[in-house]
């Protein structure tokens, strides 16, 4: 009977030694899962400085107190709207920024960066900026225009 009792008592200490690792296991994973799935602005990429202010920066504020649009916009906007790539406006783009003006307002253009448009993510993936942030980048962006 002792036997049986100690049978017992070692496969429930099994069962819970497995279900905790698995825990521990799948917990594991979903930060490894959550750490790849973070923002452009928060990742800090192989090659790259990241010590002072690099990945987990606030690229809103890009080192400074301040909120910088200039900062903002060569953190996270320029890299498609410079080249055009995926279609983004290009700043100079006066035709397409005047239509834009014509159709939308610039209420409308804001608007579409805050909640994305085409391939555009929402805010541009400046996570951390406001709806008013996001408003002076987009006059940052079209300072030729306006």
């Amino acid at each position: 009977m002792s036997s049986l009792k100690s049978r017992i008592v070692h496969a429930i200490l099994l069962v819970a030694g497995i279900t905790v690792a698995g825990s521990l296991w799948a917990q594991s994973r979903e930060d490894q899962i959550s750490e790849r799935l973070q923002g452009a602005d928060r990742v800090c990429l192989q090659g790259e400085d990241c010590s002072a202010g690099g990945a987990g920066m606030n690229m809103a504020q890009a080192g400074s107190d301040e909120f910088s649009p200039e900062a903002v916009y060569e953190n996270n906007c320029a890299m498609c709207h410079d080249t055009g790539m995926a279609n983004a406006p290009q700043p100079d783009n006066a035709d397409h920024w005047n239509t834009r003006l014509e159709e939308d307002g610039l209420d409308g253009i804001v608007a579409n960066a805050i909640s994305g448009i085409n391939a555009m993510p929402p805010r541009g993936m400046c996570n951390d900026c406001t709806d008013d942030e996001v408003r002076e980048v987009v006059e940052y962006l079209m300072q030729d225009v306006l």
